[in-house]
């Protein structure tokens, strides 16, 4: 009889022990409790050191119909000396905890990021609710306007849109998946160097020719795109750090050469000079074959790199009376196709070197094998040796007709 009352009393105990321990949390982690952050900007500040931008959302506030309105966005902001007192203020303001871990983009101004971002990227790396799949974008326009114009049109909600947005690098190649846990990753590393999403908001006003040649389409970029419609956030093309200072951006054709390098697109549009007509251009939908074959090596002291490239592709733009059904015809235009893509890769990688000195494509991870330990790699200084690489890129490409126009 002893023994079940004991029993009953230890669980009567028990009970009220885990009572005790999840009230707490649950008024303190409750979602009425919190402040949910799905965006973070970062811009210069004339007044401290950063002026931080936090974008909240209330995802509750959508219809339970299912039916329904955005979820509305609010932005605050304020000069703080760091991100982590930023936070720290807020959380006065608001009167809510905080919480990141559902922030999926982190935009920092163009102006800022040229100053270099080392401090804030720890900062955030080391923030356990920060995810290393949050995205990192540098913004052409300030950072908070970035965040303001960064509307879900066919999303109920910003942080799906946020989710999203960089997808289209699967099956474009003009932007990428740059997160903060790769750039932190890329920032320690001895043989390679960060990257970020170039974003930009669109500009209705500005003057557009209205030709569609491949140089206008493939030139195009974050800010200076021919889109026309409402005003919202786009991310075309790169931005480019050597350590963490931005040094540079790549536009929409020198994205897709570094998706390509880097095996990170599905397929692909490109436009290649027509072999049958001169001033004119073919539009070929392109898949790789498998990934590309890089080797790298040190030729008296100097990298040499070399590029084999591998794609399949169907022609997508037709043309009256042209015979693209001829074996001869589609020689010309895998032909016209290999000469392309060689001539834009090469002068891709002559940018990253020469003019930014700047190793993106990890080739140095690739490098190390001529190095006998990890010190004689540290020593030669692969970051800075970069820029004296030469490259030898080769690419075999078979080109067939649209699949809905073959031979009977």
């Amino acid at each position: 009889m002893g023994k079940k009352l004991f029993k009953k009393i230890f669980i009567v105990i028990l009970i009220i022990m885990l009572l005790f321990a999840f009230s707490k949390s649950y008024s303190t982690l409750n979602i009425d409790n919190l402040s949910v952050i799905v965006a973070i900007g970062i811009d210069v500040s004339e007044k401290n050191r950063l002026q931080i931008s936090f974008q909240f959302t209330n995802p509750s506030s959508v219809s339970e119909s299912g039916t329904s309105e955005q979820a509305p966005s609010i932005i605050y902001s304020l000069d703080a000396s760091s991100i982590s007192s930023g936070i720290n203020l807020i959380n006065t303001y608001i009167g809510k905890s905080v919480n990141l871990s559902h922030c999926k983009v982190i935009a920092f101004s163009e102006e800022f990021a040229s100053k270099g971002i080392a401090d804030e990227i720890y900062t955030l790396i080391n923030n356990a609710q920060i995810r290393p799949s949050t995205n990192i974008v540098i913004s052409k326009t300030s950072a908070r306007y970035y965040l303001e114009h960064s509307k879900p049109l066919f999303e109920n909600l910003i942080t799906k849109y946020y989710e999203v947005f960089s997808a289209s690098s699967n099956y474009t190649g003009f932007t990428a998946d740059a997160n903060i846990g790769n750039f932190f990753d890329s920032l320690i590393c001895h043989a390679c160097n960060p990257f970020a999403i170039l974003g930009g908001v669109t500009n209705n006003s500005t003057e557009y020719s209205g030709t569609t040649n491949s140089e206008n389409d493939s030139t195009t970029k974050s800010n200076k795109s021919s889109l026309s419609g409402q005003s919202t956030a786009e991310n075309t093309g790169l931005a480019v750090f050597k350590e963490d200072v931005l040094v540079g951006e790549l536009n929409a054709i020198e994205t897709l050469c570094f998706s390509i390098i880097r095996n990170k697109v599905d397929g692909f549009l490109v436009s290649v000079p027509n072999p049958n007509k001169s001033n004119s251009y073919l539009d070929l939908y392109v898949t790789p074959l498998s990934s590309p074959k890089i080797n790298v090596d040190i030729l008296n002291g100097t990298p040499y790199i070399t590029i084999d490239c591998k794609f399949t592709g169907k022609i997508y733009s037709m043309e009256n009376n042209s015979d693209y059904l001829s074996d001869e015809i589609l020689n010309k235009i895998s032909a016209s196709c290999n000469s392309y893509l060689e001539s834009i890769l090469t002068e891709y990688l002559y940018k990253t070197s020469k003019a930014l000195n700047s190793d993106i494509n990890a080739f140095g991870k690739i490098a190390k094998h001529n190095f006998f330990t990890l010190n004689e790699f540290y020593d030669y200084n692969w970051n800075h040796k970069y820029r004296d690489s030469f490259f030898k890129v080769t690419v075999d490409s078979s080109i067939r007709s649209s699949s809905l126009l073959t031979e009977s």
